[in-house]
């Protein structure tokens, strides 16, 4: 049972007041013996009274106190007696203060174990990423150095090896630079108006061959599209980024002799822009990793055919820069589908700038297109 600081003022004060008030009616007609015994009932009496108004008070309230912290620190936050506001109980309040201010600590000690645990990877993935086309061409061109009688076909091939080496080396610095400075959102979006279906056929073009390899057929929808196309407003660079990115990937991960297709549907004042492929698809543990860095399903591919893991990422700020959001659905055997909006000018003139196209972001990066991911 709870007792209120109140409550047990008002007892203790009654107590005293009606053993004090006996004492002084019957004092004078007591003896001594019986005064000291009275006396010593009284400090008795006062001593069970205070005692008990520590307990109930004070230990009390520390105890359920040590017992509400080791409740956070096992991180079983629902044993946590329930708060009430406005108790004129100070211990009490004490109490619900301290646990709160506990359980946001330790969740911000939480929170910080996972970003160093991300740290860590990040860094590994960094380290090992940069490591291998640094070997590579190391290997090759200290061959060269090393073997005076290399025969010149020799020597160009390797040189050829390892000018490939470097090239995906510099492919890898200007990912890391990209995501970077988009995170940190230096990147000026220069929107304008442009049409879709002449950037998707672009890509298709340019993809031709690798889609030919696998025997994936590239497909656009709906087929009937406004002779005027899908004018959008957006950055057309920035967007053919994303494009490539998203479509390479579906004839990378899709289906071999399979098609990959690139949908474009008017939606009010937006446009849904989507590429689907119908490969074995993601498994639900991974959906909402796929946008980090350097994260790869297949940890066992290489990055020539599992990429490095961040051109998703990249995708994603820079939807999230036109203040969109890419967003993907997958079932397994059924394929996979990345979609996001952009929306549309206010009005169709080709190549008008708009009075706001620019973005809150600063700065200029380099463009690198094929950045893999998955």
């Amino acid at each position: 049972m709870n007792i209120s600081s109140r409550i047990i003022a008002i007892i203790l004060s009654l107590l005293v007041a009606a053993a004090l008030t006996t004492l002084a009616w019957v004092g004078p007609t007591m003896e001594l013996r019986e005064g000291v015994l009275a006396a010593g009932i009284t400090v008795a009496t006062c001593f069970l009274l205070l005692y008990l108004m520590f307990e109930a008070l004070i230990f009390r309230e520390i105890n359920s106190i040590y017992s509400s912290l080791e409740n956070v620190k096992r991180k079983e936050f629902r044993k946590l007696s329930n708060k009430f506001l406005f108790r004129p109980e100070p211990l009490k309040r004490m109490r619900d203060e301290i646990v709160e201010m506990a359980e946001r600590k330790q969740k911000e000690i939480d929170e910080l174990k996972r970003l160093q645990a991300l740290r860590r990877e990040f860094l590994a993935d960094v380290s090992h990423e940069l490591k291998t086309p640094i070997f590579a061409a190391q290997g090759f061109l200290h061959t060269i150095l090393d073997d005076e009688d290399v025969d010149d076909f020799t020597r160009q091939r390797f040189l050829q090896k390892a000018a490939k080496s470097l090239d995906s080396l510099d492919t890898l610095v200007q990912d890391l630079v990209t995501i970077s400075q988009l995170e940190k959102g230096v990147v000026r979006m220069r929107r304008h108006s442009f049409d879709l279906v002449a950037l998707v056929q672009e890509i298709f073009e340019q993809l031709e061959l690798k889609a030919t390899h696998r025997n994936v057929r590239l497909e656009l929808f709906p087929p009937a599209l406004p002779e005027t196309g899908v004018r959008v407003l957006a950055d057309r660079n920035r967007i053919r980024q994303v494009l490539v990115n998203l479509i390479d990937n579906a004839i990378k991960y899709g289906r071999e002799h399979g098609h990959v297709v690139v949908s474009l549907q008017e939606s009010g004042k937006a446009v849904r822009i989507s590429v689907r492929d119908d490969g074995a698809g993601i498994p639900k543990q991974h959906m909402n990793r796929i946008f980090e860095r350097f994260y790869r399903i297949d940890k066992s591919r290489s990055r020539d055919s599992g990429g490095s893991g961040l051109g998703l990422a990249i995708c994603k700020h820079i939807i999230e820069a036109h203040k969109s959001t890419i967003r993907v659905r997958s079932e397994m055997g059924q394929g996979t589908t990345l979609e996001f909006k952009l929306i549309k000018p206010k009005n169709a003139l080709p190549e008008v700038k708009e009075k706001s196209d620019e973005l809150t972001f600063d700065g200029q990066i380099s463009d690198n297109e094929l950045s893999e991911s998955r």
